[in-house]
């Protein structure tokens, strides 16, 4: 299952195999520590999820998909095993959850599901938070395959020039449009030749992606066609999990991630 409940994961929480991961992360300018508010609160049993730190550190863009060796030792460091069921939330709702979501799925992880409008739906139903330190027991975790589902600069290259695959844009429209200058320095504004924007903000409401009828016909409104192969992309590589998300829910053939997004694309 792609989400969970509140109720469900309350109901659940001391089950041998759930592992509860906050995988919180916020936008550069927006002044939060994710992992000082994970301090003073989260859910029972929870670990936080560093994309930052859970990254390729051989290249100055951020949070880039670490190699399998580097993200099979973290997860063993959390006490995540191959067996777990891993429960994944963030304290927006959803953000960053969804890349937490698409980066155990692209090593293979066979479950792992999203608690349905995170942090805000949890305390919004009165279940408990706590500040206590979670007691980790570390084990070891095997990669079953390299990431899959990723594309590099090459491949976008390649699909503008071909249309074999229609590139989606998750960042907000001034961004798209080169309205506004990109939070990160240093960046171009504009988008990819050939992209179509789909602000991620528009798949989701109070928290929680839309239902399937409604995604539906925002990729349609916007031309995508969901039949079709895709490659999301974004800002950082965040944001475009939620595309992929977004048309995993509708069935759609998976979308391959542009990792670097606009970090790499729109560099000076």
């Amino acid at each position: 299952m792609i989400f969970v409940t509140p109720h469900w994961l309350h109901a659940h929480i001391h089950d041998a195999h759930i592992k509860i991961v906050d995988g919180s992360w916020h936008m550069p300018n927006a002044n939060r520590n994710a992992h000082a508010e994970f301090n003073a609160q989260h859910i029972e049993n929870a670990v936080f999820f560093d994309i930052d730190e859970v990254s390729d550190h051989t290249t100055p863009l951020p949070h880039m998909m670490p190699e399998s060796a580097q993200f099979a030792k973290a997860v063993g460091m959390l006490g995540i095993g191959n067996q777990d069921h891993i429960i994944v939330y963030d304290s927006v709702g959803l953000f960053s959850s969804a890349r937490i979501r698409f980066m155990f799925k692209a090593f293979g992880h066979g479950k792992v599901s999203i608690l349905d409008g995170g942090l805000p739906a949890w305390l919004a139903t009165d279940l408990p938070v706590t500040h206590d330190k979670t007691h980790i027991t570390p084990c070891d975790y095997v990669i079953l395959h390299d990431a899959k589902h990723l594309a590099c600069k090459a491949d976008v290259e390649a699909a503008v020039k071909t249309s074999d695959f229609q590139i989606i844009d998750a960042r907000p429209a001034p961004r798209f449009l080169g309205e506004v200058d990109e939070p990160r320095p240093n960046l171009r504004r504009g988008n990819i030749e050939t992209s179509i924007n789909v602000p991620f903000a528009t798949l989701i409401e109070n928290g929680k992606l839309k239902q399937a009828a409604e995604l539906q016909q925002i990729f349609k409104k916007t031309g995508v066609d969901i039949s079709k192969p895709v490659i999301t992309s974004c800002g950082s590589g965040v944001s475009a999990a939620i595309l992929n998300l977004a048309l995993e829910v509708l069935n759609s053939p998976p979308a391959l991630l542009y990792d670097g997004s606009w970090a790499e694309w729109g560099m000076k």
